[in-house]
């Protein structure tokens, strides 16, 4: 069995829960993901002064070594993501090849500044509707179009995670891990 493999951005004012609560849920589910600093650094401190340890750094990832590429949220964190050249292609390489791409509260504005929401259903957190452009914006906790999904905040990380797993694991596993977790008793949202 392949083992999928998930990389998850981090820049310094990300929303912890929303980055941590994917990780977490990953590696529960036996998926490969690694925690990434952008700007080179392998610690990252979030929005409310917590900092974590990266597994790499931005400039030694194979990106084709990768399944998914996870932007989790945060103003600041979402501004520092977007700022990152390198990256915002990775965004639009793997968007083209038909590759998976998430984000997370502010994060999925990226995609919709990019173009990559334009008629897809997409969410994101309510201050940053308006930059969903071109998407049909949904007040669903979570949105998959294709190979594009996009989460509304902190409130839905929980959802956003399960739906990662979902997505690489299969419904079966995303359950057993939700009754596991004591998430609304393993019942889907």
């Amino acid at each position: 069995m392949v083992m999928s493999r998930i990389a998850i951005f981090f820049s310094e004012g990300y929303e912890e829960i929303e980055a941590l609560t994917v990780v977490d849920l990953c590696r529960r589910a036996k998926l490969e993901i690694d925690m990434v600093g952008i700007a080179g650094e392998m610690v990252v401190t979030g929005s409310h002064g917590i900092s974590v340890k990266m597994d790499k750094t931005l400039q030694e990832l194979d990106f084709s070594a990768y399944d998914m590429l996870v932007l989790p949220g945060g103003l600041r964190g979402t501004q520092g993501l977007e700022s990152c050249e390198s990256l915002m292609k990775q965004i639009d390489s793997f968007y083209s090849a038909g590759r998976d791409i998430a984000a997370i509260c502010a994060a999925p504005s990226i995609f919709g500044h990019r173009g990559i929401l334009k008629d897809r259903n997409a969410c994101s957190y309510p201050d940053f509707e308006s930059h969903l452009e071109g998407a049909k914006v949904s007040k669903n906790p979570v949105e998959c179009s294709e190979h594009v999904m996009t989460s509304r905040g902190m409130g839905t990380a929980m959802d956003f995670g399960l739906a990662i797993v979902e997505r690489f694991c299969g419904k079966e596993r995303r359950d057993a891990l939700a009754k596991q977790i004591v998430y609304r008793d393993g019942a889907a949202v």
